[in-house]
């Protein structure tokens, strides 16, 4: 699946009197420009890749996800889960999913909610970190083609991030499904595995890795 990604937006300066007045001590132009931050990039997916978008807070990260994701559905027509969209219901976790409960404690374990305890409680009971880890679990639970997760593991400590990672992917490539992740963090590298890395900077300077 190939895609070609461009995208580029027009910036306005609106010329307040105290805008004026920094722009004057600074020696800064207020003139309208393009702010390109994707220029014909070139990006070729397979069904079953593991795909890690990461770089800096504000370089174009979520854009290029969205413009993946859009170009997965419109043009692959290919089921998309996107974890910004899981709702969690008030229910104990052993209830939220799997068709048994045998494959519910396996699926919460994957994603590191495997502490007895944890099983029968709610989503009001648990931390952001632990809520953010049950809405994996549901991206992994759902009839999907392709798991989406921007800003992933943003709220988990490092170590916990790097195992869920790990795990996602394993089950990723087990269940012959698709991965997209996007983070600003870079040490994720070794526990995705991924087959393709994007590394994004500012401006329209982007640097796209093909695992061998």
């Amino acid at each position: 699946m190939k895609f070609t990604v461009s995208k580029k937006f027009n910036t306005t300066v609106e010329r307040t009197p105290r805008v004026i007045e920094v722009a004057e001590a600074f020696g800064l132009g207020l003139d309208d420009r393009e702010f390109i931050l994707y220029d014909e990039l070139e990006i070729d997916l397979e069904p079953t890749d593991i795909v890690y978008i990461t770089g800096q807070s504000g370089s174009g990260k979520s854009v290029l996800l969205r413009q993946l994701v859009s170009g997965l559905q419109e043009d692959h027509d290919l089921k998309i889960v996107n974890i910004e969209e899981v709702e969690l219901p008030e229910v104990p976790l052993v209830d939220q999913v799997g068709t048994s409960t045998k494959e519910a404690l396996e699926l919460l374990s994957r994603v590191g909610l495997n502490d007895a305890y944890l099983f029968i409680r709610k989503p009001s009971e648990l931390s952001d970190g632990q809520r953010y880890r049950l809405r994996l679990a549901h991206v992994m639970n759902q009839d999907a083609d392709v798991w989406v997760a921007d800003e992933f593991g943003a709220v988990l400590d490092r170590v916990t991030a790097k195992v869920v990672a790990y795990s996602m992917q394993k089950y990723a490539r087990r269940m012959l499904k698709m991965l997209l992740v996007a983070t600003t963090h870079t040490d994720l590298g070794e526990e995705l595995a991924a087959n393709v890395t994007i590394e994004k900077y500012f401006r329209e300077k982007v640097d796209v890795i093909k695992a061998d």
